[in-house]
């Protein structure tokens, strides 16, 4: 019966995602990867997965006291919980903790898919030279997302200035990691990514996962390329290819 049923349903590799930082966007991969499966595979179909989620205070409090090792170290141990329950990959949703991205990728012995992967390919797919960077200060302010676009993807990166990166990172802390949505601080977001335009970013990175909770790509002057959005995407990819 179980050899019948799998059967019947089609093969599929299972994404294991190590989630909670925040769980609203968390909540948005779940969503987006059964979407995409059921869109490529029909109406009754989803996703195999499985989600280590974390208690997102003590990786906060170590981010902001700059404990990255000890963070690693949790995220390293939801890697190897993955991928002892069966995970054929892993995803970390969150751009910040790709910081230490290295670690956990070096904790197991399944694929990493990096968040900034497919970020790069759908600028280069679309002839984009020169992107808008939106996310914590962390990930506009360190080499990590940055370098990776343009060591990779020769892409050039280009980050708001201090007072925008300084309004652009309280509003994800304090209202989009607890599930607030702001009129007032759509605004601010938009002022940021039209300064961006004006020297010369072809499209802006919404490079936190919960900015696609604020941001839709009709509140935007320049393409959004959503890391939520677009790191599922490689999810279901990889889930279902061949």
């Amino acid at each position: 019966m179980n050899q019948d049923l799998q059967t019947s349903t089609g093969p599929q590799r299972v994404i294991g995602l190590i989630g909670g930082m925040s769980w609203e966007s968390s909540a948005e991969y779940y969503r987006l990867i059964n979407q995409g499966v059921r869109e490529r595979l029909g109406a009754l179909r989803s996703a195999r997965l499985l989600m280590y989620s974390v208690d997102f205070g003590p990786v906060e409090q170590a981010q902001h006291e700059g404990r990255w090792d000890d963070a690693a170290a949790l995220l390293a141990d939801a890697a190897r919980r993955l991928q002892a329950g069966g995970a054929d990959c892993v995803l970390l949703c969150t751009n910040t903790m790709h910081k230490v991205a290295d670690q956990v990728a070096a904790a197991v012995s399944i694929p990493f898919v990096h968040i900034a992967d497919p970020v790069g390919a759908a600028a280069r797919a679309a002839d984009v030279q020169v992107l808008g960077l939106l996310g914590t200060r962390f990930t506009m302010e360190q080499p990590f997302m940055r370098e990776r676009l343009e060591q990779q993807f020769g892409l050039k990166v280009l980050v708001p200035d201090e007072a925008e990166r300084t309004q652009v990172h309280r509003i994800i802390y304090e209202e989009l990691c607890a599930g607030q949505i702001s009129d007032v601080s759509r605004k601010l977001y938009q002022r940021a990514i039209e300064s961006l335009a004006a020297r010369g970013a072809q499209a802006v990175v919404l490079g936190c996962t919960e900015i696609g909770l604020l941001i839709k790509p009709a509140d935007s002057v320049l393409p959004v390329l959503d890391t939520t959005a677009l790191h599922a995407a490689a999810a279901v990819d990889f889930a279902l290819q061949d």
